[in-house]
């Protein structure tokens, strides 16, 4: 599905910077894309897509704030300053697993969601290739 719709754009996207059809059919070709993008199924689709990629875009942030906390408590915790730093930077360690997980997990549902999105439009006789 994905490869399909990648070809349509691709051809789209090469006959209008190949065409030898002059401005005129520039505007005709953007004139109807833009009928196409501005269809309420379209944009809701769209809309669908945003609001997910926004949700899972938060989860990012959080993550980083709890492994800089919980550095910053193993950097103060007791002990020696040499113990402290191997507790930081053990932690650092396992936190940095932590976020590289939850950008993994935040960018597959992303790619899940719009894959879903592109799959209900066409299913649903809204498009897609």
């Amino acid at each position: 599905m994905k490869g399909k719709a990648g070809l349509v754009v691709g051809i789209a996207i090469g006959y209008v910077l190949g065409s030898r059809a002059g401005r005129e059919r520039y505007e005709q070709i953007k004139e109807q894309w833009l009928k196409v993008w501005n269809m309420d199924p379209v944009q809701e689709q769209v809309g669908k897509v945003k609001d997910f990629a926004k949700s899972q875009a938060m989860a990012l942030p959080s993550t980083l704030w709890d492994s800089a906390v919980k550095v910053t408590k193993a950097a103060g915790s007791k002990g020696t300053p040499g113990q402290r730093l191997d507790a930081a930077i053990n932690v650092g360690d396992e936190s940095l697993d932590d976020v590289e997980r939850a950008a993994q997990t935040s960018a597959q549902a992303v790619t899940d969601a719009v894959d879903d999105a592109v799959e209900d439009a066409s299913q649903n006789g809204r498009g897609g290739a």
